[in-house]
């Protein structure tokens, strides 16, 4: 599964789509009031990436079990220092329900938090690389692009 994000911001504007394989979905995000930039960070996105991934995870491990869940919650909290730290403290908590005992509903939320793929990802501490930057400068018209 390939999967790929990308924003456009400029004045007044944020442009945001998530695509997967050839899926391609648009998500509503405001451009930051009176500055540019997007009106939620990335830190916000990132956490939010946490729970989405632990809720589907979920649904897809039940079936699995043949375990209906009614209902998932998750919250994720955690800190950011200064600028260029990594968060800290990061921790989640699900509420869930479903139609298995609460000895087997446990069960699902343990195995679903070890092959949950954005838990692992930030777990095993995936390298994210700049791989390269294209520029304009507003004093020319040819665009830059070069290799990082």
């Amino acid at each position: 599964m390939k999967i790929s994000a990308h924003v456009v911001n400029r004045a007044g504007s944020h442009s945001v789509q998530v695509k997967t394989n050839d899926t391609l979905h648009p998500l509503e995000i405001a451009p930051k009031a009176g500055s540019p930039g997007s009106s939620v960070n990335g830190g916000e996105l990132l956490f939010l990436a946490l729970a989405t991934c632990y809720c589907n995870d979920i649904y897809r491990e039940a079936a699995k079990r043949g375990i209906r869940v009614e209902q998932v919650e998750v919250e994720v909290e955690g800190e950011f220092g200064g600028e260029g730290e990594p968060a800290h403290g990061v921790t989640y908590r699900a509420r869930l329900s479903g139609d298995a005992s609460p000895a087997e509903l446990r069960e699902l939320a343990r195995i679903t938090d070890g092959v949950a793929e954005i838990q692992n990802t930030l777990r095993g501490s995936t390298p994210v690389a700049l791989s390269q930057v294209e520029v304009q400068s507003t004093q020319s018209s040819l665009p830059q692009a070069s290799g990082i």
